[in-house]
């Protein structure tokens, strides 16, 4: 009968040692059992919070009972400057006997007015219109001889006579709109600085 050789073992008996736990892989890492992604938890002290949302100041509601404050066009200002001044020439004309001194006077506070008045990109165009509308406003109170030349000449003469109220009427609107034209450039000067970032 054949015999079988009988191996003697080289190493002790198998010992049954614990398997270590088998490591995700990468592609696998932060899904759930199912393949779906999981989030991980963010600590409660660090949640993000919406942006605040910056919504645009209102626009200040005008007092009420308060001085009116329109805001007339470049033609607009002319135009009011104009009609308001030949209103009070014949209104001059009616009852203070065509006096020139008491339409000079009336012509600085509507100066002052349509300088005031007149919208900021317009600004400009308000010391040209005061010679048009103080020479239109003049065509009631002047003396003329009568006709068309007579009308002609007692405009000139008036013209020559008031010169120092057009040229006082004139600075005013001027150096209304100067001061306006500064405070404008301040204001947008003063803007940029508010929204130009950090260096």
């Amino acid at each position: 009968m054949e015999q079988y050789r009988t191996r003697s073992p080289r190493y002790g008996p198998r010992r049954d040692r614990p398997r270590p736990p088998r490591q995700p892989l990468p592609s696998q890492a932060g899904r759930g059992a199912g393949g779906e992604p999981v989030r991980a938890a963010r600590p409660p002290g660090r949640q993000r919070r919406p942006a605040p949302v910056r919504r645009p100041a209102p626009a200040p509601a005008p007092a009420a009972g308060g001085p009116p404050n329109p805001r007339l066009t470049g033609l607009g200002s002319g135009l009011f400057c104009t009609v308001v001044m030949f209103l009070l020439g014949t209104v001059c004309s009616a009852l203070f006997g065509a006096s020139l001194t008491a339409y000079g006077v009336l012509f600085l506070p509507v100066c002052a007015l349509t300088a005031l008045w007149v919208r900021r990109g317009d600004l400009m165009t308000a010391p040209v219109v005061m010679p048009i509308a103080f020479a239109v406003g003049l065509l009631p109170v002047a003396d003329g001889e009568g006709g068309v030349g007579g009308t002609l000449m007692g405009l000139v003469t008036a013209l020559a006579t008031q010169a120092g109220w057009l040229y006082g009427g004139t600075l005013i609107a001027g150096l209304i709109v100067i001061v306006r034209r500064i405070h404008l450039v301040h204001r947008r000067r003063t803007a940029g600085a508010g929204t130009r970032p950090p260096a």
